[in-house]
């Protein structure tokens, strides 16, 4: 702080002397060129003076691109000025400039002016401050070569930006993936993982607004983690349909997956697609290959039931209740065809009773001797009978007399 006092008197003096004897106001720029990284903060040093009688009654800051008309960008009496630009005057001798943060089209010259009771004073373009805008870089260094970068390689990135000039002098912060992980102008990598596949920036430790472009840093490998899953389940009933999925984690993606049955002494290559449909179970494995190697999966066990235990619970129960209508029917014709049989012999017996109640009978009348005596003597000694018969059909009376002697 003592030395920048001194500087500063050191500075003063010339425009003290300078304003005596020119009754003028001095600007002073302390530095003439500076370099600001995009993102970053950057102050744009001056000083002035003004010598008695002059009294200053406005301040102003100027910002031009490539020609000699600028435009304001702060103006003690500018209220629309950008939130960006802010005058910084600690004391009546200083009049900084903080822009923050910095733009690509921050770049350009910048100038001071002042207006005072009698005039206003005007520079030329020549007169001012020259700011450069840059941007922080990352390279990356293979000792492997150009190749695409594979598991166990090594590679270097490297923070940059031309204001340094080559020198490295600042300090840096490296992030993944919008994570810190380091700090330093290099970032070594060595025996690389899928791990270390991501998105790299680094920014400047002291703004860490001002920031590099992402670099990807993308990582080769073989296919690792293979697994087969089974839908709808490693057993199944007869007559499902049974999916196997295949699934790996690879960089490049899996190029080809290798369906295998797998029997006590050998395996058959039975499929060439991420799915597979098998016929039958058995023992199944996928092999899923890039160009970085192969991985098999583990041996899955498909089982699928017998059909006669597979028949669900209600076609079960629908078919035993069929069988048992049937058998119940069955004993149903059974017990009628013989209740037909008892029928129709019972039917025979009372027709035959009917028949003897219905036949034609003979009622035989016979006359003794002593009815004879009694009744109607005999002539001649000769027996006489008489016989009545009767014949009854239905209704049908017929009468027949026998005369016998």
């Amino acid at each position: 702080m003592c030395i920048e006092k001194k500087n500063l008197t050191w500075t003063l003096i010339p425009l003290f002397l300078a304003g005596i004897f020119c009754n003028t106001c001095k600007v002073i720029y302390q530095q003439q060129r500076i370099c600001a990284v995009k993102g970053s903060s950057v102050i744009i040093p001056c000083s002035f003076y003004c010598p008695e009688p002059l009294r200053v009654k406005g301040l102003r800051w100027v910002h031009a691109k490539s020609h000699l008309k600028g435009t304001l960008i702060y103006g003690s009496n500018f209220k629309t000025a950008a939130k960006r630009f802010h005058f910084i005057q600690d004391n009546r001798q200083n009049c900084y400039l903080k822009i923050h943060p910095v733009e690509r089209n921050d770049a350009g010259k910048y100038t001071f002016r002042l207006t005072t009771n009698s005039k206003e004073f005007k520079w030329s373009h020549q007169v001012g401050s020259t700011l450069k805008v840059v941007d922080l870089k990352v390279s990356v260094t293979n000792p492997d070569g150009n190749r695409a970068t594979q598991e166990g390689d090594s590679l270097n990135l490297t923070c940059t930006h031309s204001c340094d000039g080559g020198n490295l002098s600042s300090a840096f912060t490296w992030f993944k993936n919008g994570e810190h992980i380091n700090e330093g102008s290099i970032l070594y990598l060595s025996n690389m993982s899928s791990e270390n596949t991501g998105n790299y920036i680094c920014s400047l430790k002291t703004h860490t607004g001002a920031t590099s472009g992402a670099i990807y840093i993308d990582v080769e490998y073989g296919p690792k983690n293979t697994s087969v899953s089974v839908s709808p389940s490693m057993e199944v009933d007869a007559g499902t349909n049974i999916s196997l999925i295949c699934s790996s984690h690879a960089n490049p993606p899996v190029e080809n997956y290798t369906w295998f049955r797998v029997d006590a002494n050998f395996s058959k290559d039975v499929g060439h697609q991420p799915v597979f449909f098998p016929d039958d179970g058995g023992k199944y494995l996928c092999c899923a290959t890039n160009k970085h190697g192969s991985q098999n999966s583990s041996v899955v066990v498909l089982k699928i039931k017998a059909y006669w235990t597979t028949l669900p619970r209600d076609v079960l129960i629908i078919t035993a209740i069929a069988v048992l209508l049937i058998v119940i029917a069955l004993i149903g014709i059974r017990r009628f065809h013989k209740a037909s049989t008892w029928t129709t012999e019972t039917g025979c017996e009372e027709e035959i009773q009917d028949c003897m109640e219905n036949t034609d009978y003979v009622n035989w009348l016979s006359c003794d001797t002593n009815q004879s005596q009694e009744g109607h003597p005999s002539e001649g000694g000769a027996e006489v009978i008489y016989t009545t018969v009767y014949f009854n059909h239905r209704n049908t009376e017929q009468q027949m007399d026998f005369h016998t002697e």
